[in-house]
């Protein structure tokens, strides 16, 4: 897989000068003109991305899927994720990225907390679509990184990252505001996960359900899904997991003479040890505790 190591190669690869920093750039789209490298028929950045696109027209490829950028997205990438861009069917359109290399974080809180910012790793068709008053301020904060990456002294790092980092907060809350006014899209997906962990638990069960394979049922990246079902159910898709995999032990439990051990195997645990042990930790008794006290 060909990586794009650096911000300078990326600049080059735009068609643009030699970044004022060597770890962080705002680039300004309208003004980048991507060269014709087979690059981008598969590649990895080694460097955050964070686009903002406004009437790009084309398809870029981010895992198995295309997404078609018409205006007002943002998305966002970490290091070492498998992107395609088809340059034969693309134009910039107007927009900026954000790009920044993970030594750029180093001795910084930002460095452990980007992390905890689940966008990252969302889809890119799970883009954050913005209002026109969203937009101005988040390109507000571009201007001021771009400013201070043009006048480096022993402040600009500190003043860069306190702008990412408002950035990233800001994008935390027009996400929240997204999963919310799409909200009879995400009724019928809600309506769809609980129905697809329902469909699972009366089937013969084929190991732990996992988060992972509940997302790629629904076509919607993990990250994603686990933060649309926090914001409306304030549980995230592991606990919603477990809440209903505790259901069914009641059940069994209390309606069948199966051991504890023929439960576990038929809610997918290989070994009854690993069953009893979160029975325990979400009821506050054990399997048999629970049977005993039921009966």
């Amino acid at each position: 897989m060909n990586a794009i190591n650096s911000i300078s190669e990326f600049h080059r690869l735009l068609s643009l000068p030699e970044p004022s920093h060597p770890l962080v750039s705002v680039i300004n789209l309208a003004e980048s003109v991507f060269l014709e490298d087979d690059i981008w028929k598969g590649f990895v950045n080694r460097f955050y991305c964070v686009a903002l696109k406004r009437e790009a027209k084309g398809k870029i490829r981010y895992g198995q899927q295309h997404y078609d950028y018409d205006k007002g997205v943002l998305s966002f990438t970490a290091p070492n994720q498998v992107q395609q861009l088809d340059l034969q069917n693309m134009e910039c359109g107007s927009g900026y990225l954000l790009i920044f290399h993970p030594d750029f974080l180093l001795h910084h809180t930002l460095a452990s907390s980007i992390h905890h910012y689940g966008f990252f790793d969302y889809a890119v068709n799970e883009a954050l679509h913005l209002s026109a008053e969203e937009e101005a301020d988040l390109i507000s904060i571009l201007h001021k990184i771009d400013k201070e990456c043009r006048h480096i002294d022993k402040y600009t790092q500190e003043i860069i990252l306190t702008q990412i980092e408002s950035l990233l907060k800001y994008s935390n809350r027009f996400y929240e505001r997204q999963f919310l006014t799409r909200k009879n899209n995400n009724s019928d997906l809600l309506t769809r996960f609980e129905q697809l962990i329902d469909d699972y638990y009366n089937s013969d069960v084929k190991g732990l359900l996992t988060v992972q394979y509940v997302a790629a049922q629904m076509n919607l990246s993990p990250n994603y899904l686990s933060d649309l079902l926090r914001v409306h159910t304030g549980q995230n898709t592991q606990q919603h997991i477990h809440e209903k995999l505790i259901a069914k032990a009641k059940e069994k439990l209390s309606t069948t003479d199966l051991s504890v051990g023929e439960i576990a195997y038929a809610l997918g645990f290989e070994h009854a040890q690993s069953f009893s042990p979160l029975f325990k930790k979400k009821t506050n008794v054990s399997p048999l505790e629970f049977r005993q006290a039921f009966n």
